[in-house]
């Protein structure tokens, strides 16, 4: 198993995962979900009906528009 060889500075930490928001605009690596069918990262629960493949981890509110 690899060792680092020296520890990762917070900056260079934060540097690394500031783009996640801009690889997700560009469309790269987004997959339907298999209950709703929305676009979701994958090995990620959806956001929009809280399902992790068959299973259900998180409970998710349906907001319904302001009247």
């Amino acid at each position: 198993m690899g060792v680092p060889k020296s520890r990762v500075s917070s900056t260079r930490r934060d540097k690394r995962r500031a783009h996640w928001r801009a690889r997700i605009a560009r469309g790269m690596n987004l997959s339907p979900c298999p209950h709703c069918g929305r676009p979701r990262l994958p090995h990620h629960a959806c956001r929009y009906c809280g399902y992790y493949g068959e299973r259900r981890v998180m409970d998710v509110e349906r907001r319904r528009p302001e009247e």
